[in-house]
């Protein structure tokens, strides 16, 4: 009963945001541009919002909408993020902060920002490189059905060599999922959505806070008192890889039976305190190595994506 009882006082509480109508409607600044690539300055000035015609709505959400749309003289086609002046503040700051990594970044591994203005009624639109496949999660929803190992190994490896740009670069994903991986008709794979990504200025910069979906968040970011002794930082993304590539092998989230919605206390009870889930029978013994490797649940006892781009799951689809 004292090990119960110790566990009541664990600090678990994930912060909601507050609904409300009465939401500020006035523009926000655009963080300065300290991008070390031209890319993305020299194309932003040489077109505007008004070159792009818009064919689709490709979704919504978080205050926002993402068109394909098409530049009228090039006849280009992209992916335009639009978020709008009166959305909520704390997702202004995410914006903001996707904004600042995107300038940052210039990786085949990780969407490319092409643009970003903002509009005198304080809306801001990113413009994106266009993946006219979707998401990994829409695929697996589709027709396309469950990945095979061979279709996984070749996912984890691209995704790993994203991470690998990303943390080289000093930047945590902290969002990593099925549905923030972008794919086009080369099954190319590429890492999107920097909402809640943190640049670690520091080597040791707290990392643990409750941002992203808390489906994927590993143990340590649940319950950092009795995980996180050896957290890096950079480990919570593996064990979010881990998940996705069970994912889409199983077709459902590992951690919960088919069908069934996942609940944070649910969730945490299972990711803090069950076993990692485990895969069936019909698993390779590298796959199996290969998971296990990810979803450690001490932190300091998962591979880096150093070590797992050397790992022979990934080495067998590797094209050098």
């Amino acid at each position: 009963m004292a090990v119960v009882r110790d566990r009541r006082h664990l600090n678990l509480r994930l912060p909601l945001s507050e609904l409300s109508d009465h939401r500020p409607r006035f523009p926000l600044p655009l963080p300065p541009n300290t991008t070390t690539s031209s890319a993305t300055t020299t194309f932003s000035a040489a077109m505007s919002s008004g070159d792009l015609e818009k064919l689709q709505v490709l979704g919504h959400g978080n205050g926002g909408t993402v068109y394909k749309v098409r530049h009228k003289r090039t006849d280009d086609v992209y992916a335009l993020k639009v978020v709008h002046g009166d959305s909520d503040p704390t997702l202004r700051r995410q914006v903001f902060r996707e904004m600042e990594i995107l300038r940052r970044t210039d990786s085949p591994h990780v969407v490319r920002c092409h643009g970003i203005f903002e509009k005198p009624s304080g809306d801001i639109a990113i413009l994106l490189e266009y993946m006219n496949l979707g998401t990994l999660d829409s695929l697996l929803k589709s027709s396309h059905g469950t990945f095979s190992e061979p279709k996984l190994a070749d996912v984890a490896r691209q995704v790993l060599n994203g991470l690998n740009y990303l943390h080289g670069h000093k930047i945590i994903h902290r969002d990593l999922k099925p549905s923030n991986l972008l794919v086009n008709d080369k099954m190319e794979v590429k890492i999107a959505d920097f909402g809640v990504s943190k640049i670690m200025c520091r080597t040791l910069d707290a990392c643990n806070s409750y941002v992203g979906t808390c489906a994927y968040m590993s143990p340590e970011r649940f319950d950092p008192d009795t995980y996180g002794g050896n957290y890096n930082g950079y480990a919570g993304d593996i064990w979010s890889l881990g998940l996705t590539l069970l994912e889409l092998y199983l077709g459902h989230f590992p951690f919960l039976p088919p069908g069934q919605r996942p609940d944070w206390a649910t969730l945490m009870c299972a990711i803090c305190f069950g076993e990692p889930p485990s895969l069936p029978e019909s698993a390779s013994e590298v796959f199996r190595s290969f998971i296990q490797c990810c979803l450690q649940k001490e932190s300091g006892q998962r591979w880096t994506v150093a070590q797992l781009l050397t790992h022979p799951f990934i080495r067998t689809t590797d094209p050098r």
